[in-house]
């Protein structure tokens, strides 16, 4: 028999509803952290029953309030709360916890389940997730809300642990919204004090609201247990939109659980059949009853009005449209996720025999297309100068002017990437620069954007040891070969200016993934014969030898095709026949019919050479097991970089040497 409930309040029913979810979700899976929902199910459920501007029936409403869970371990807080408030998130779907094929996974997946707004659970990325929603809620509120049009006005709310601030990209994050005072943005920090190892006192004891002062935000202390109290600090927050807002909620993990609160047994293990019939007493639960949510749960937890505010948005939306059209017309393109028709056709060409870095061509591909597209929204982590980043006429976003398409990040690459895959989760179009050695600062929030399927795009400039003076320490060497290890992540690397221009229409026109272009310092020579169509394909012919079928393959890419490309003339000369290939996308080229790929490296020409400015693992892929690849198995020099070619032998005369040795 079930227990008489009459004596809850609606609040007191809905949070030990959830509390009870997750114990019995994990207990099933017997798998998961039950502590973190039991802990945060008072603030939870404050925010989603009298605050979250959201509707069930239309989850990608533009204007919707974004929740972000940024402690993804705390998963089946967000799971109950999307099955209470009305998403298609079934009860069964509650019991199929962290199971094959579930919408319920162990940490929440973008667009896998209704509601889930970014795949979070590597601690810190959801925060910089927040920042870059936030971020953007401002920028299309000012570069499309007229006098009686206000289109865009959500907030963002997030939840971050002990976890999440503890990680540096946090630092990194919330010091830039600090700096551009976002308003809209509030999070609230779970205070329970303890992580896997036990208390944070083993490894912490700093002031965490005196931090956040610090970097430009509001603060506030509440008992996260007192839903008076969260909700008088969640209105005093939205009353004081100046600056963005950190509320730090003092919880107990494993709320309610007799033994395993307070614990770090609460933290990332099942309670126990036993402490789970425990807790359910002392929370006046039905103590057998698994899965059990009182229909009174289902009415309280679903915003009211949704509906009707999602509708009355629409109808602003078309009554801007007939005031706006233009406006109008541009912001449908990018919440559509559409580019406007002929957005290509200003894209630069360029002169063969004159000489350029494909970091500056790429400069040049911007300063064309940003006129043409609104949504692009770049930045650069301090490189400005050096990633030719900033289109030409493009203000920067200041505090006080959102309007700007140019973000200067500050020295802070992680920071960069999990605010970019914020950008994008809210339709932009974001692109970031930075050296490629410096790559490894922002891989984690690179991996995300690949697992989500993000359209960001990574400017990457001295892609090798062609920077030359600076030395080891800014020559990548293995930066490139790791990048492509990625599962979904285009590597562009560009043999010169039109190549640059294929690589920057492949990032443009993916919107399945981001694309990563790894463009030189250096000039190259800008070729004649550079195909932009065999570019679109990863891989091509770039030059066959005159006077025969070829006898040997040269590939590289970059600016070492340069260096095949004489080492084919050289290779003439001595009467050997070399075939030219570049290889600027290894994932695209990978992609295309095996037609295409033998018609490119015929499976009977085994004589091939490969020559790239990095580690050669990997290159056996395309070399097949007779051919050679010439590159650099250790760290680079301080020279300049014509030095560091011919003493690393990078050079013509080597690549045709092992030609040679491979036609005998």
């Amino acid at each position: 028999m079930m227990n008489d409930m009459s004596h809850f309040s609606p609040h007191e029913l809905a949070a030990n509803t959830i509390r009870t979810l997750a114990m019995d979700g994990v207990q099933q899976a017997n798998s998961g952290h039950p502590g973190a929902p039991m802990g945060l199910a008072d603030v939870a459920v404050v925010l989603w029953h009298q605050f979250l501007r959201h509707n069930p029936a239309g989850p990608h409403w533009p204007n919707r309030d974004r929740f972000v869970l940024s402690n993804g371990h705390a998963s089946m807080l967000l799971y109950s709360l999307l099955h209470l408030s009305g998403y298609d998130v079934s009860l069964n779907d509650l019991q199929q916890f962290r199971q094959w094929g579930s919408l319920t996974p162990g940490h929440p997946e973008h667009a896998h389940t209704p509601g889930v707004e970014t795949t979070t659970g590597p601690l810190g990325q959801g925060i910089g997730n927040a920042v870059g929603m936030a971020l953007a809620g401002r920028w299309l509120a000012a570069n499309f809300n007229r006098p009686g049009y206000d289109l865009f006005t959500y907030r963002v709310y997030a939840i971050a642990g002990d976890g999440d601030l503890m990680e540096g990209v946090s630092h990194e994050v919330a010091a830039l919204a600090g700096h551009l005072k976002l308003g809209n943005l509030i999070v609230f920090y779970d205070d329970n004090q303890i992580t896997i190892d036990g208390s944070t006192s083993l490894a912490w004891s700093e002031d965490v609201p005196a931090r956040f002062r610090a970097y430009g935000w509001q603060t506030q202390r509440v008992d996260g247990h007192d839903p008076a109290a969260i909700a008088a600090a969640i209105a005093a927050a939205q009353a004081a939109p100046d600056r963005p807002w950190l509320i730090a909620c003092r919880t107990h993990i494993g709320y309610g659980s007799p033994h395993r609160q307070d614990t770090a047994k609460a933290h990332g293990e099942p309670l126990g059949e036993a402490e789970i019939v425990l807790t359910k007493e002392r929370l006046g639960w039905p103590p057998e009853a698994k899965f059990f949510v009182p229909d009174a749960v289902y009415g309280y937890l679903r915003p009211a009005g949704a509906t009707t505010q999602h509708t009355a948005w629409q109808q602003l939306l078309a009554d801007y449209s007939a005031a706006y059209p233009d406006e109008a017309a541009a912001l449908q393109n990018i919440l559509q996720g559409r580019f406007p028709a002929g957005w290509d056709d200003a894209l630069p060409e360029f002169v063969p025999g004159s000489a350029m870095a494909t970091r500056v061509a790429s400069g040049q591909v911007l300063d064309a297309l940003a006129p043409r597209l609104p949504a692009l929204l770049g930045g650069s982590a301090d490189l400005t100068g050096s990633n030719k980043t900033q289109a030409r006429g493009t203000a920067a976003i200041t505090p006080d002017d959102f309007t700007g398409r140019y973000l200067h990040y500050g020295i802070r690459e992680h920071g960069m990437g999990s605010i970019m895959n914020g950008l994008a989760l809210s339709g932009l179009r974001p692109f970031g620069g930075t050296f490629l050695v410096f790559s490894d600062y922002m891989r984690p929030p690179m991996r995300l954007a690949a697992m989500m399927g993000l359209p960001v795009t990574y400017v990457f400039t001295h892609d090798s040891i062609g920077l030359g003076e600076d030395g080891p320490t800014h020559q990548p060497v293995e930066q490139l070969m790791g990048l492509r290890t990625l599962p979904n992540l285009y590597v562009f690397r560009p043999a010169e200016a039109t190549e640059t221009v294929a690589g920057w229409r492949v990032a443009l026109c993916r919107t399945d993934g981001p694309t990563a272009l790894v463009l030189t310092r250096q000039n190259l020579p800008v070729l004649e014969v550079a195909e932009t169509a065999g570019a679109l394909q990863g891989g091509y012919v770039l030059r066959d030898p005159a006077g025969g079928p070829p006898e040997v393959i040269l590939m590289g890419t970059g600016s070492e095709v340069h260096i095949a490309l004489a080492a084919q003339a050289l290779l003439a000369d001595q009467g050997v026949l070399a075939r030219v290939v570049s290889l600027p996308c290894w994932e695209l080229f990978a992609a295309q019919p095996q037609a295409y790929r033998d018609s490119v490296l015929p499976p009977e020409m085994t004589a091939r050479v490969a020559i790239e400015a990095g580690v050669t693992l990997g290159w056996e892929r395309w070399l097949g097991p007779a051919g050679v690849a010439i590159g650099l198995n250790h760290f680079g020099a301080s020279a300049p970089y014509e030095t560091l070619y011919e003493k690393f032998g990078l050079t013509p005369t080597a690549v045709a040497a092992a030609a040679r040795q491979l036609c005998r």
